[in-house]
């Protein structure tokens, strides 16, 4: 039985994707649940995109997280799109799980997704159930928000609910719905299943949407097409440095986790690193370190070269030409990347920006970058936490003193690779001079007290699913506030004991 219509309209949809040819989407309902229950409602993202929070977490607002009715206004899809996984290209995906339930413009003026994941097989569903857990549904929204709270580009969560249904894996497990809010869903695979079928038409249509809905200045640009590929270009290159400074490892950096409007997307296998390692891995199902920390930048690049090379046809009239737009493109990343992932390590240990007119390297430049690099051979070479190694250099800015920020954690002693790094960079913030105060708070502004430490995740979702939703909201809230001390929750910045380390990470699917 498909959903019943709720005849108000408590969602302000305003939906441009059902305008594009059916061919990129198909329409599909919600499968409705047999016992719906709220676990969560973020109720500040519910205020920014217009919708009573209180609805929300009405019998009507349950049932429409659910996937049992359908407010006024929602036309209910599932989007097509391709992808290469782990390398191998996959020529046709699809939502097998997630239901589009429309697009909301927020108070802010921007334009976001109402999604529903673990709503009920599509057309794209590949013979599985479309049904999510509620393991993986609280991971999400936790980590999402978490990123959110420390600035870095995601989807958001709406709310979480469960269905009263079990779901089977590799054990039953209990059901659950995730509302993911998105600039968009539209992907690094939505391309490449258009360019795969050689749709031009298909290809020219959704960069004609993209430009106009997340990269209108490129639209007045000689070339559009180009315009839009190189902005999203910058915008990967941004985000996946931004992914490096707080050690974060997404796992399944495959094209169709790619987003186009530059927001993190898909938290399944995601892990944050503890001690410095540049070869960490997580994920399950990475067996051979593809999308390892150090890896995430090269991948990304890699993805953003199968963009291009989906959007050939668009980029100029011969295929000459067309294919050294596409290659110098792809060959402007690394520029791109570089210059955020340094400027955002320079801040985080209390350093000014090394950069010349027109983007070129400021004369200190190559010693700043070679104190980084000093730094994180000290850490590896120390077993030392990354999180609290940036977090603590705050406190030891000009003093000897090795007292670290209050409820921080410095090794007692410092371990001598650290100890003999600070010498020399407190020499160099010598030479930008500015009052110890102001630099520690800016420091501190980049250096977060509090990530989602994977044995406080797994901790808090295993006490969830046995119904005890404590831990989990105290985390929620902690993580809310990355950047402050917190002290009365001082544990949860701690990194595992040798007994709690998490291995590995799993995909929820």
């Amino acid at each position: 039985m498909p959903p019943a219509a709720l005849s108000d309209r408590p969602v302000p949809f305003d939906n441009t994707y059902v305008l594009l040819p059916e061919r990129f989407y198909a329409r599909v309902a919600p499968t409705p649940v047999d016992a719906p229950r709220l676990v969560k409602v973020n109720a500040a993202l519910a205020d920014t995109l217009g919708i009573d929070p209180a609805w929300l977490a009405s019998p009507d607002g349950v049932a429409m997280l659910a996937g049992n009715r359908l407010p006024a206004g929602a036309e209910p899809i599932a989007t097509a799109y391709a992808g290469h996984q782990f390398g191998g290209f996959v020529p046709q995906l699809g939502d097998g799980r997630a239901i589009l339930l429309g697009e909301v413009v927020g108070r802010d003026g921007i334009r976001r997704d109402v999604q529903l994941k673990g709503s009920g097989p599509t057309p794209y569903s590949r013979r599985g159930d479309g049904r999510a857990a509620l393991g993986p549904v609280l991971r999400e929204y936790l980590v999402s928000e978490a990123m959110a709270a420390l600035g870095i580009e995601t989807t958001r969560a709406l709310a979480a609910v469960t269905t009263g249904e079990p779901v089977i894996r590799d054990r039953v497990l209990h059901g659950a719905v995730l509302t993911r809010v998105a600039k968009s869903h539209i992907r690094v695979g939505t391309f490449q299943y258009f360019a795969a079928r050689g749709d031009v038409d298909g290809l020219e249509a959704l960069a004609a949407h993209v430009i106009a809905r997340h990269y209108p200045d490129a639209a007045g640009t000689e070339n559009p097409a180009r315009a839009l590929l190189d902005r999203v270009m910058a915008r990967q290159a941004k985000l996946v440095a931004s992914w490096m400074h707080i050690g974060f490892i997404h796992g399944v950096m495959n094209t169709d986790n790619t987003q186009i409007a530059g927001e993190t997307i898909d938290y399944g296998p995601c892990a944050f690193m503890d001690s410095y390692d540049p070869a960490t891995v997580f994920s399950s199902i990475d067996h051979g370190g593809r999308y390892a920390y150090a890896n995430q930048p090269r991948l990304a690049q890699w993805n953003l070269g199968r963009l291009a090379e989906a959007m050939v046809p668009l980029l100029a009239d011969s295929q000459d030409a067309a294919i050294a737009e596409a290659q110098a493109a792809i060959d402007a990343f690394p520029k791109a990347f570089e210059a955020a992932y340094w400027a955002g390590w320079f801040a985080k240990i209390g350093l000014a920006p090394q950069a010349g007119p027109s983007g070129s390297s400021g004369p200190n430049f190559e010693r700043d970058q070679q104190l980084v690099l000093d730094l994180f051979t000290a850490m590896s070479t120390a077993g030392a936490d990354l999180t609290l190694t940036f977090r603590n250099l705050a406190a030891l800015i000009d003093t000897d003193s090795l007292e670290p920020l209050p409820g921080g954690s410095l090794p007692d002693p410092v371990p001598d690779p650290i100890l003999a790094w600070l010498s020399p960079w407190r020499a160099r913030l010598a030479e930008q001079p500015m009052p110890t105060h102001a630099r520690a708070a800016a420091m501190r502004a980049v250096n977060p007290a509090f990530i989602p430490r994977n044995h406080r995740v797994e901790a808090a979702l295993a006490a969830a699913i046995d119904d005890d939703f404590a831990p989990y909201e105290r985390l929620l809230a902690v993580l809310a506030r990355p950047y402050d001390d917190q002290p009365e929750h001082a544990e949860l910045m701690m990194p595992p004991a040798a007994h709690e380390v998490v291995q590995a990470t799993f995909c929820g699917t």
